[in-house]
């Protein structure tokens, strides 16, 4: 019977074992996270993760290797098994070379989460831009058969309400979570619902997603979008002054973070959060825009500001948006603790990956 031998660096419990066997002798791989060590010949050889992927392909040449191949369970003393396929071998790759990244504290990049961040805000500042065109445009027959100019916030609050729920609940929304808004990035940071790298990410993105959105709006209507009435949808403060228009946006702000804290971690009704944001945006475009233009988002602001040049007040909605979001998941840490905070996404569609839980979704099953 063939004798096994057995390597300091292959003994290990925490890593598995990979044997290939020959007519003439034996040479043992150690597979260990992030790297596949030559365990026998060349003890101090080591490759990347890619290039363990690259071996595992050349494993993958049936049914000759295969027959030579065994591979023992994760965690377990070095056996022999029956042999493993090339995508089970792939997989202990891939898990083992996440779990080596999480050891020395790399984490992995969301590009595809990043974007739809950016791609989300952009869409709204799309929508912000055109509606208020629509509706603030002298020329505009909508804003000639609507005279009332509380009609006509109405109006947009109400489109722009339905703007955020179909970003919420569309499947990129519910993919990266619709923040959409850096404060609420930075509330959950706070609440540990998300990672310091990730909220990094997706803030950066946010900004540049607002940005865009506005200038693909003014290459389009670059006239209507600069009129003195719609100014490029900037938010500034209005006659009322610097100080009502603070704290305009700390309400609705501080508000708005505590329902979705309140909502997002009720068992029953957590589905609903998007739609109470959403009506809650119309609410406040209704009734507070007047003192603060209801920004209650810094990318958002931004997005309007750079293109225009229009920065009157812009301190007010880059500082006191996120800290009167930080205060209200302060409150939620003091009445209700972290643990009690639920995932950062405002609409967890069970169908759905999350980068955030680890859930994985069904509609791959």
């Amino acid at each position: 019977m063939a004798n096994y031998r057995s390597d300091s660096v292959c003994n290990s419990s925490a890593h598995p074992l990979v044997r290939l066997r020959s007519s003439q002798k034996q040479a043992g791989f150690c597979l260990r996270p992030a790297r596949l060590s030559l365990a026998k010949a060349h003890p101090r050889l080591t490759l990347n993760s890619t290039a363990s992927l690259l071996a595992s392909a050349w494993f993958s040449a049936p049914p000759l290797i295969h027959k030579f191949v065994t591979f023992p369970p994760l965690r377990t003393p070095m056996r022999r098994l029956s042999p493993m396929s090339t995508s089970e071998f792939i997989k202990v790759c891939e898990t083992e070379a996440e779990l080596d990244a999480q050891r020395i504290g790399v984490r992995r990049l969301h590009w595809a989460e990043y974007s739809i961040e950016a791609i989300l805000l952009g869409l709204f500042m799309v929508s912000a831009c055109l509606f208020t065109m629509l509706f603030q445009l002298p020329s505009s027959p909508v804003r000639v058969a609507i005279p009332s100019s509380v009609a006509r916030r109405v109006s947009v609050g109400l489109a722009m309400s339905l703007t955020a729920i179909a970003l919420i609940y569309s499947p990129w929304g519910q993919r990266s979570g619709a923040h959409m808004n850096p404060s609420v990035t930075l509330a959950f940071a706070r609440l540990r619902r998300i990672n310091s790298v990730d909220a990094i990410f997706y803030i950066a993105f946010q900004f540049l997603g607002a940005v865009l959105g506005v200038l693909l709006v003014a290459l389009v209507a670059r006239m209507g979008l600069a009129d003195p009435n719609v100014r490029y949808a900037a938010t500034i403060p209005g006659p009322a002054g610097m100080l009502l228009a603070a704290i305009g946006e700390f309400v609705i702000s501080f508000l708005q973070m505590t329902a979705v804290l309140t909502f997002s971690n009720h068992p029953r009704l957590n589905r609903m959060t998007g739609l109470i944001a959403g009506a809650l945006v119309a609410m406040y475009i209704a009734l507070e825009s007047p003192f603060s233009g209801m920004s209650m988002n810094p990318a958002r602001t931004f997005g309007s500001a750079v293109p225009s040049g229009i920065w009157q007040g812009f301190a007010i909605y880059l500082l006191v948006p996120p800290f009167a979001m930080l205060a209200a998941a302060q409150l939620h840490i003091w009445t209700r603790g972290t643990e009690r905070a639920g995932c950062c996404k405002l609409d967890h569609s069970p169908k759905i990956d999350c980068i955030f839980c680890g859930m994985k979704g069904t509609s791959d099953e």
